[in-house]
């Protein structure tokens, strides 16, 4: 029999994750504002406004960017259920994420929209959806703490001096 060390327990940092949840959301929305300013203004491509909307376009960049904000929220109270629910959070969190940000991916291609616009909002949903993955998954990695049992229980600085079939 070998000696396994105490027992740990990963405890979640909640406030930490929500906190992260909200700074991926403004990133998404920057993301999605920067994404759209970028298509419009440098490569005169109308995505999401009509040719006559200028650089920011109208009210559907806001409406992206709240989108994209809300698909960040979104993916961290995922993150959060998941955290509760499952024993390998990460694993299927990333799985969803690929297929959510394929599906995003996929559905502006399908619209009957001019070819360049389908594209520069393909390329967009990838980035938001990259971006929303990466960061709740860090922010995921950042509120994990272990738990220990207590002192009294295990002294943990000293209990590898005492293994079994130990030979000093």
């Amino acid at each position: 029999m070998s000696y396994q060390g105490p027992v740990s327990r990963i405890a979640f940092d909640y406030r930490r994750l929500w906190a992260g949840g909200a700074a991926t959301a403004a990133v998404a929305a920057l993301v999605a504002v920067v994404g759209l300013l970028i298509a419009r203004g440098l490569f005169d491509v109308a995505v999401l406004a009509p040719k006559g909307g200028g650089i920011w376009g109208n009210a559907n960049t806001l409406t992206y960017a709240l989108i994209a904000a809300a698909a960040a929220l979104g993916a961290t109270g995922l993150a959060h259920v998941l955290c509760v629910t499952t024993a390998t959070p990460g694993q299927f969190f990333g799985w969803i994420m690929a297929l959510v940000t394929l599906i995003a991916i996929v559905l502006p291609l399908t619209l009957s929209v001019r070819l360049d616009a389908k594209v520069t909002t393909a390329l967009i949903n990838l980035v938001i959806g990259l971006a929303i993955t990466v960061l709740v998954s860090s922010t995921v990695t950042s509120a994990r703490r272990p738990q220990f049992p207590s002192a009294q229980a295990v002294d943990v600085t000293d209990s590898w001096r005492s293994r079994p079939n130990d030979r000093r």
